[in-house]
């Protein structure tokens, strides 16, 4: 158990089980762009260790590349999406892999998604650490999903309560 500001939160899913999946999520990307150099854009600030783990997995070449989108203040979605630092790599023709730490609204990944196809790339997939299918708002396809989780709120491994809790190394949910 843990306390962060003003909240109490117990282990959710664990650094192995959590390291264990990213492998097998590395393996899958590996298999399917063998031979391609995909470019990762990595939603920052949440995805920085999902991303710096998966990406470390992955043997091709490939480019990585960041964005900050935000759509959360304390423990819920605000509904509406700011773009805080911008896309500025060419990616028209490219395969890209979006890297999220957290699909849940899906508010924020379909902003995303609308931007990236206006650059003409050659495919867009995502990646993400977890997914809340329950709280889904507007239908995304998700080709790698790490876990599948209940509609409750995750802090630990990137994701943050107020920008605390992102640096822990396990998964944690409130109490």
């Amino acid at each position: 158990m843990i306390t962060i500001l003003d909240k109490t939160f117990v282990p959710f899913i664990d650094r192995a089980k959590i390291e264990e999946r990213i492998g097998e999520l590395a393996s899958q990307i590996s298999t399917d762009y063998k031979d391609r150099c995909p470019v990762f854009i990595v939603v920052l600030n949440g995805a920085f260790l999902f991303a710096t783990e998966l990406v470390k997995k992955v043997p091709l070449s490939c480019e990585i590349t960041f964005v900050k989108l935000s759509s959360y203040t304390q423990t819920q979605s605000t509904g509406r999406v700011r773009e805080i630092i911008g896309l500025e790599e060419t990616i028209s023709g490219r395969d890209v892999i979006i890297i999220e730490d957290i699909v849940d609204t899906g508010l924020t990944m379909n902003q995303l998604l609308e931007q990236i196809a206006k650059l003409n790339p050659a495919s867009v997939e995502i990646a993400t650490l977890l997914h809340k299918p329950d709280a889904l708002l507007k239908p995304i396809d998700m080709r790698y999903i790490g876990f599948e989780i209940a509609n409750r709120f995750v802090v630990g491994y990137g994701l943050d309560y107020d920008g605390l809790g992102r640096n822990l190394d396990a998964l944690y949910v409130i109490s």
